[in-house]
């Protein structure tokens, strides 16, 4: 796979709104997949679905602790992603309030 198809491959699972949730929610700290499965409100195996999404771009990484899965962000630059596009959103609309 090429670097251009692996940026494809991030955006994409980027781009579909559960798995958007899923990682804001994840910002701010690992979470277990039981939380995850409360917080976004789907059943279990459409979350595992997105995780799996998520998990094949390199976007979320998987530890099991006891008996839970945690989910975490893979690296620290997603974060850096999401604020830019956050900033870019938020100027458009800046910009189309002026």
């Amino acid at each position: 796979m090429t670097k251009d198809e692996l940026v494809v491959k991030i955006f994409k699972a980027l781009g579909h709104p559960i798995r958007y949730k899923i990682i804001n929610y994840l910002l701010d700290g690992p979470k277990c997949v039981c939380v995850l499965n409360q917080d976004i409100e789907f059943s279990q195996s459409n979350l595992s679905q997105h995780l799996r999404i998520l998990k094949d771009a390199g976007i979320v990484k998987s530890e099991k602790v006891g008996l839970n899965i945690h989910y975490s962000l893979a690296d620290e630059e997603i974060k850096d992603l999401i604020s830019i596009a956050r900033q870019i959103i938020d100027n458009k609309f800046q910009k189309l309030k002026d």
